[in-house]
């Protein structure tokens, strides 16, 4: 398999960059994910990377970031590293949550934010002549979790998304009525209905729910309001001085349905469609905490359910079944054999037959804690995730540090599976993430 890895901090790579490099490159590196794009100061605040253009921001008629610092010789210094890691024929992609730096035009001007999105990556492109194009995170991703202080609730929708969506001549008050006739059901589970709809199937799954015209409408709109979102992505990255490809960071397949990310729709839109491969527990975003969250959630709005019944709700919502989980406490317990072989390896492998081309889709690999704060998962998962997904058909995938530095336990495993295996050596290459006292040698 071939590996690209994240880099989150664009200073911990500064200072000998090129033993980094070069033993990355050994292992099996062959692209990064750069950014976000700050340098940190003093004061562990953070500043740009590079000095915006205003001047391009006005061709497009929105207005310019503001001003702040900027350290040209930190500048200097990243460029040298690029130029050094392009030299090697990487693949470079510069990485961002936000899709526009600048200001807008009105919603009902511009309601994609198309004109400020083009002006800030041409302002990149322009900036990063290196870099092949951007990886956008969260684009067009909906609220698909229950209850979630960090993403959310599924069934709101806040203020700024009522207006949008009213400006771009969705029915509102059809989309409300949707949310409350489902919140409604989801208060009013019982035992009964839960055992006789939940094992019966997609028809038996519309009972269970109760889905009606209502909510069908407030499913789709939410799909529409992506798909024509993605397409405006695209045309304005089709507008730029130069090709610039286009990533995008959706979640596993089996949460796309209610994030609204139909990955087989997407993938005429971008260059790569990057999943991500998160599975942990706790924090944010993984999928056994969000399952954990899930089942906790409805057993708290329906105190007759059991932790069986939970689960039963989720398998016939998301199509998970996850091997060995009876019970919330079966989650505790790590992630069994089977957990990669049947689960990693499906998700895997319906992006791969929803795409439809190999060379467009990896995976964005990480193993919980920071930023996620959920429980971490040893090398021993990682190995498990990266090993289903190969043997899916997955060809390359994109390795998020979570220390935020790479540590040696992952890079042991993903050197021996893409490379070659990294050795300890006197003054070589230590992973920055594991503490040099653990180091056999000094290491300076």
């Amino acid at each position: 398999m071939e590996c690209w890895i994240r880099i989150h901090n664009c200073e911990n790579w500064i200072s000998n960059y090129k033993r980094i490099v070069d033993a990355w490159e050994d292992g099996g590196i062959r692209g990064i994910a750069l950014g976000h794009l700050n340098f940190t100061q003093a004061d562990g605040s953070g500043i740009r990377t590079y000095s915006p253009d205003p001047k391009i921001y006005e061709s497009y008629g929105v207005s310019p970031p503001p001003e702040g610092p900027y350290d040209s010789e930190k500048e200097k210094k990243l460029h040298e590293i690029l130029d050094d890691v392009a030299s090697r024929g990487w693949q470079i992609m510069l990485f961002e949550d936000a899709v526009s730096a600048g200001g807008n035009l009105p919603l009902d001007k511009d309601p994609y934010g198309e004109m400020g999105f083009a002006a800030t990556m041409q302002d990149l492109m322009n900036a990063y002549p290196q870099a092949n194009g951007i990886v956008l995170d969260g684009v067009g991703e909906q609220r698909y979790e229950l209850a979630s202080r960090r993403r959310g609730d599924l069934f709101v929708i806040d203020e700024e998304e009522r207006q949008h969506y009213s400006n771009l001549g969705f029915d509102i008050d059809r989309m409300d009525r949707g949310i409350a006739h489902l919140r409604q059901r989801f208060h009013n589970l019982s035992p009964d209905l839960v055992r006789y709809h939940a094992p019966g199937g997609m028809l038996a799954g519309m009972s269970l729910f109760d889905i009606n015209e209502d909510s069908l409408y407030w499913i789709r709109s939410r799909q529409e309001i992506m798909m024509s979102s993605f397409a405006a992505l695209r045309k304005a990255i089709d507008s730029l001085n130069r090709k610039v490809e286009m990533a995008t960071l959706p979640r596993t397949a089996a949460f796309s349905s209610l994030t609204g990310q139909n990955l087989q729709q997407m993938a005429s839109y971008f260059d790569y469609i990057i999943p991500k491969h998160y599975f942990w527990n706790r924090g944010f975003d993984g999928m056994y905490g969000t399952i954990q969250r899930w089942v906790q959630t409805l057993l708290q709005w329906n105190p007759s359910l059991s932790e069986e019944d939970g689960l039963s709700v989720t398998k016939s919502l998301f199509g998970l079944e996850l091997p060995g989980v009876q019970s919330l406490l079966d989650l505790e317990m790590g992630f069994p054999d089977e957990f990669f072989s049947k689960v990693v390896y499906n998700e895997t492998r319906r992006v791969l037959e929803a795409i439809q081309d190999n060379n467009k889709v990896l995976c964005w690999v990480s193993t919980g804690l920071s930023p996620h704060g959920g429980d971490p998962m040893p090398a021993r998962d990682l190995h498990g995730i990266l090993q289903a997904s190969k043997d899916a058909g997955l060809k390359r995938f994109i390795f998020h540090p979570e220390q935020p530095d790479l540590g040696v336990p992952e890079w042991q495993v993903i050197s021996r599976m893409c490379g070659n295996p990294w050795k300890e050596k006197p003054g070589s290459y230590w992973p920055a993430g594991t503490s040099k006292e653990d180091s056999l040698f000094e290491t300076p």
